[in-house]
């Protein structure tokens, strides 16, 4: 019997494990482990975990259709998980299990627990790439180190994938009669904390749904996405990092339908759709720069030097960007966009990022534990890296003295603040002239409804400068 072990990557087709698992005749069984309590640990949002299970659910449904049931394993922490596979193991006669690759730090040394666990029991285990185009490791530098700089790491990434190549696996064939599925909703043990393990309906399930949103971004989108992709009331983007970081759909098939709709892999930014695979690229860097430096994993920044920067902690003062009370309607806009569907547009992200780090000089560290809180996308990789670029602190970061400014950068990619009346619905009737700096306009109207900014970026600004210069002299 072989296991094939489903993490991130919840999906049939373009999955290694699952190919190399339905390799030849021998029986195949699928595993699933849900980890509440380790998932808290993690900070995984709520809905994050509601979506997994939903796919899930699905993906039982369609292995069961395929004649390759899928077993649940419920372990509290990644502690307890070594001895319940093994015991799993040997209960169903397993002698090889395959999963694919796990980068984060926490997970290596899980799955370093479970090979030695399953060894003592003679099963073998495979681990594969299934999480990226390119496996850690596969992008060198000349002296054969792998890259802490993303423009190098990028020319190295197309060359080598231009180098490897690579093939879309197809889902298995089915191998024997189809199987009966119990839906998760009926077993309880799966919702325990989840509440109903229902979806809002702008994210919904399943591989043909991501392929969908795919095909018609690159159809309608891709080659319009370098213009559009900053502003947050247009649809310009993918929107599908759900669908990645959950392994619905992987890069290699995302790279594969752009070179299918272009004709060929865009190779610099002059030609169309590179922006958008420059992306992917970013994402493939993130992910390699967790397994080359753990200690990313672990709330260490990527530049030693600046865990003396002197951060602040102020609960008020977070919970105020938490809740988008700051005074900054792009701002306020964005973290209300968050809390209520569980996804940010990636300039907003930047923009309120900045304004936690450079106007509130609030640690990186508790903005990087809160999107993991609420984002169904949340991603470790991608998530500590976009925000250690924003504090300064991370591989290619802003410049110390690159400080967004909120005000100027709602003019600039909401001109019109239509994303900002969408969501911050005291500003619903203020005109645009004013929308972005309301507060004189409300005052002439007698409205006290939206609170006054609750600092002066431009002293804010000079502070966050002075932080990281501070920090040059030490």
């Amino acid at each position: 019997m072989r296991l094939v072990w489903f993490r991130n990557d919840l999906r049939l087709a373009d999955n290694p494990a699952l190919r190399h698992g339905c390799a030849d005749e021998e029986p195949v069984a699928a595993l699933f482990i849900i980890s509440p309590t380790q998932w808290r640990q993690h900070k995984m949002a709520p809905i994050r975990q509601r979506f997994i299970l939903a796919q899930v659910d699905m993906l039982g449904r369609e292995l069961a259709a395929l004649g390759i049931p899928l077993h649940l394993l419920r372990v509290e922490t990644f502690a307890e998980l070594p001895q319940a596979l093994a015991d799993l193991c040997r209960e169903l006669g397993v002698s090889q299990l395959y999963a694919n690759q796990a980068i984060e730090l926490d997970e290596q040394r899980r799955d370093h627990g479970v090979t030695a666990a399953l060894a003592e029991q003679e099963v073998s285990c495979h681990w594969l790439n299934g999480c990226c185009v390119l496996p850690p490791g596969r992008v060198l530098t000349g002296g054969r180190e792998m890259f802490k700089v993303f423009t190098p790491f990028s020319r190295a990434w197309l060359k080598a994938l231009d180098e490897d190549g690579f093939v879309i696996h197809r889902a298995p064939a089915p191998r024997g009669e189809p199987l009966q599925w119990q839906p998760l909703a009926e077993r309880a043990f799966v919702d325990e904390g989840l509440g109903e393990l229902t979806l809002d309906p702008r994210w919904p399930v399943g591989e043909a749904e991501a392929l969908r949103r795919l095909h018609a971004f690159l159809e309608q989108g891709v080659l319009d996405y370098g213009e559009t992709r900053d502003f947050p009331a247009l649809a310009g983007t993918s929107i599908l990092s759900p669908y990645l970081a959950a392994g619905i759909v992987s890069p290699r098939q995302c790279v594969a339908a752009l070179q299918q709709r272009l004709g060929a892999r865009p190779q610099s930014k002059a030609q169309p759709g590179f922006v958008w695979l420059n992306e992917l690229i970013w994402r493939e860097f993130y992910r390699h720069l967790l397994v080359l430096i753990p200690t990313l994993s672990m709330n260490r920044p990527f530049k030693p030097e600046t865990v003396a920067l002197p951060w602040s902690w102020d609960p008020d003062a977070f919970a105020a960007w938490c809740e988008g009370r700051t005074g900054y309607p792009i701002v306020d806009a964005a973290m209300r966009c968050l809390n209520a569907t569980g996804w940010m547009h990636n300039r907003l992200r930047m923009i309120v990022a900045s304004f936690l780090t450079k106007d509130l000089h609030i640690h990186w560290r508790l903005g990087e534990d809160y999107f993991m809180s609420q984002l169904i996308d949340g991603d470790l990789a991608a998530n500590n890296g976009g925000w250690q670029w924003a504090a300064g602190t991370g591989a290619d970061a802003a410049p110390y003295f690159r400080v967004f400014n909120p005000t100027t950068q709602g003019q600039r990619f909401d001109p019109q603040g239509e994303f900002i009346r969408t969501w911050v619905t005291e500003l619903a009737d203020v005109p645009a002239a004013y929308v972005h700096q309301p507060h004189d306009w409300l005052r002439l109207k007698g409205r006290q409804d939206y609170p006054a900014p609750m600092v002066d970026h431009a002293v804010a600004r000079v502070r966050a400068i002075e932080m990281f210069r501070d920090l040059e002299k030490t």
